[in-house]
This record gives structure tokens, sequence and C-alpha cells, in this order.
């Protein structure tokens, strides 16, 4: 039986990434990697026991990265004010310094993968987010709101924005670029929406 070879082992997982943000999960393939690869499709096989297991692995492993991200210096007693705005530096530095991985976990989420991949990751931070929230309401900090709703309402524009950005145009067309002056003006926004 060969061995494992780390530094092969990462290049099958950046350009599963690459192939993956690239040509969709649909049209990922193990032949196809290991062409990329310039491996045969056997020293896949080393690595994962199938598209199926490297799939899930490489979004396991993104979400982890992700989410130990989101919670750098975050903790559920902070002020709403200061925790939220926490979660956003967290999220932006993610988004923006590991955007292919960001884009591929996204895509992996929105898949026939994602929830397995996302149950297997999210435990921890969704018992830590909920607390924040609730400590959030009992101090009368945060509005009292379902999880879904105040998501939707703390996180969605950030993550437009982040996607404009990345994109490198807005809605009309024009060139755009995600700026410190944008990201306080939507945060002050999202603030007052969601406090009382």
């Amino acid at each position: 039986m060969r061995t494992r070879d780390i530094n092969k082992e990462e290049i099958v997982k950046q350009k599963a990434i690459e192939m993956i943000v690239n040509q969709g999960v649909e049209g990922f393939g193990m032949n196809r990697l290991a062409k990329e690869c310039g491996i045969s499709v056997a020293t896949l096989y080393i690595y994962y026991s199938d598209k199926e297991d490297l799939i899930r692995k490489i979004g396991i492993e993104i979400g982890q990265k992700l989410f130990n991200k989101m919670l750098e210096g975050f903790s559920p007693e902070m002020s709403f004010k200061d925790g939220l705005k926490n979660q956003w530096e967290n999220r932006i530095y993610f988004t923006l310094n590991f955007t292919l991985e960001a884009t591929c976990f996204e895509i992996l989420k929105q898949s026939t993968y994602g929830d397995a991949i996302v149950e297997e990751i999210t435990g921890g931070f969704k018992q830590t987010m909920s607390q924040f929230i609730l400590y959030a309401i009992e101090k009368k900090e945060l509005i009292p709101v379902t999880f879904e709703v105040f998501w939707s309402i703390a996180y969605g524009s950030l993550y437009s924005l982040l996607e404009l950005h990345r994109e490198g145009k807005s809605m009309s067309g024009k060139p755009f670029v995600f700026t410190d002056e944008l990201k306080n003006e939507t945060f002050n926004l999202v603030l007052k929406a969601l406090t009382p």
C-alpha cells in the first residue's frame, strides 16, 4: 500500500476547491481532479474513499476553519454591539482572505452535501451564538426576534456586500469595492434595526 504524501494531499484539496468553485459540485469528478493534479486516480483513493468522502472532508475542514475564525475573540457575554462587531470583523476577514474557501463552503452548503457538513461542524458555534442572542435579549440590548430573523438582518446585508465585492461590481454594473465606510454605514443600520 502506498503512503500518504502531505504535499500531494494539499494539492488535491486546493485543486478540488478550485474545481468546485469554478465548475460546481455537479461538474466535479475524481478523474478530472486527478488530471488537474497530475496524479493517477488511484492516488486519490489513498486520501479519500470516494468523491463523497473528499467533498465532505473538504467542506468540514473549510467549515471548521471558518467557525474557528468567527469565534476568535468572541464571547457570548459581550455586549450586543461589541459581539456583533466582532462577528462582522471575523466574517469579513475570512471572506476577504480566504475567498476561494469561503466561496467553496457556500457552494457546498447549498449542495446535497450541505446538511451533513454543517451538522458535523456547527454544534459548539450554534450553542455559543444562541447564548449570545439570549444574553443580549435578557440585557435588553437586542429586540426579541427568532434566530432566522436575527441572522438575516444581522448578516444578510454584510454577505450581500461581500458578494458584490467578490464580483467587483454593483447590481447596476458599476465597479464596487467593499470599504470601511460602507461597512460602518451598514453596521450602524443593522444595529439600529436590531436594538430597542
